[in-house]
């Protein structure tokens, strides 16, 4: 998601570094990343895939817009697969199953796909201003892109289908807040108040952030301890951390992407008390922002199906480590 708009403030400039970046790829343990271990990760450290991205065609399908909450439509992962350039190869450490087994049935888990593809035909309805608790912000935005056009509304759609298929087989109840099947939004406050609806277990909003070139990698953003107003995340703010953590190290596992290079210090995780999907959450809740989509080979990553799996099977590995406590 680009850092202008809706609950998110400008880039943070890319810090100075004296050498290679050095990350860490977090152990797989319950309940934290217990250790990074060292890993170079400037130029080929995404698992060597191409610079091209490939334009993306508009898969936008709206509705009215009265309509609201989580969709029951289930467009297939490969539906959504429109751009297979700059697929990288496997990292030695990617698996195909998942690192935690078992059951997680009577567990809810609703993914939230970030901003909406027809977003930028309703500048008055996601300009509304909503309250955030901390503050008042838009209802959304339209989310940033690569530079060939693929939006950030069709990656988090696509990310979030190849989730609620992994998440189903073992056994979870899926939600999505938006299925692509809504005119616009739904606004940041709506978006908290579906998982809180759902008593979701765990709710993951899915983004990639539209940053300066040359600033690459993922970062997991977890909720402050904010109380003001409508907004009181004191009682999920640790829960939230324990999930973020998971996800941080299972996403670095799965995908072989580093953990941002230009916010969380090279941790993967970012505390922010300025957005509204996470201020107004009654229920454990992260964002992840994949990537960025304005730097090439990051882009390249993005754009690829396979790298898509990846993304997703790494961040609902996450998830399901997080169920299993």
């Amino acid at each position: 998601m680009s850092y202008v708009g809706p609950d998110f403030d400008p880039p943070q400039p890319r810090r100075s570094r004296r050498g290679p970046l050095t990350v860490a790829l977090a152990a797989l343990v319950p309940g934290a990343l217990a250790g990074w271990l060292a890993w170079q990760a400037v130029g080929d450290d995404s698992g060597g895939g191409s610079d091209r991205a490939v334009p993306a065609s508009s898969s936008s399908s709206p509705s009215s817009p009265g309509s609201a909450g989580p969709s029951s439509s289930r467009p297939s992962a490969s539906a959504t697969d429109d751009s297979r350039a700059g697929t990288p190869s496997a990292p030695a450490h990617s698996s195909s199953k998942p690192v935690v087994s078992g059951s997680l049935k009577g567990k809810v888990v609703v993914i939230d796909p970030g901003h909406n593809p027809s977003n930028f035909q309703h500048a008055s309805e996601i300009n509304r201003k909503v309250n955030i608790g901390t503050n008042w912000k838009e209802c959304d935005t339209t989310g940033t892109s690569t530079n060939s056009g693929y939006t950030e509304a069709r990656f988090t759609l696509d990310v979030a289908h190849r989730m609620r298929a992994i998440l189903e087989k073992q056994g979870a109840t899926v939600k999505l807040t938006q299925d692509g099947d809504r005119s616009f939004g739904p606004c940041v406050d709506e978006r908290a108040r579906i998982g809180n609806a759902a008593h979701a277990d765990a709710v993951v909003s899915l983004h990639a952030d539209g940053s300066a070139s040359g600033n690459r990698g993922f970062h997991v953003i977890l909720p402050a301890s904010v109380h003001a107003g409508a907004a009181d995340t004191r009682p999920i703010a640790t829960a939230s951390r324990d999930l973020g953590e998971h996800i941080a190290g299972l996403f670095v596992r799965e995908t072989g992407s580093a953990p941002s290079n230009y916010v969380g210090d090279g941790t993967g995780l970012v505390v922010r008390e300025d957005l509204g999907g996470l201020n107004l959450s009654t229920v454990p809740k992260v964002f992840i922002e994949c990537g960025n989509m304005r730097d090439t080979k990051d882009a390249a990553l993005l754009t690829s199906g396979a790298w898509r799996e990846k993304a997703a099977r790494g961040i609902s590995e996450g998830i399901v480590g997080f169920l299993h406590g």
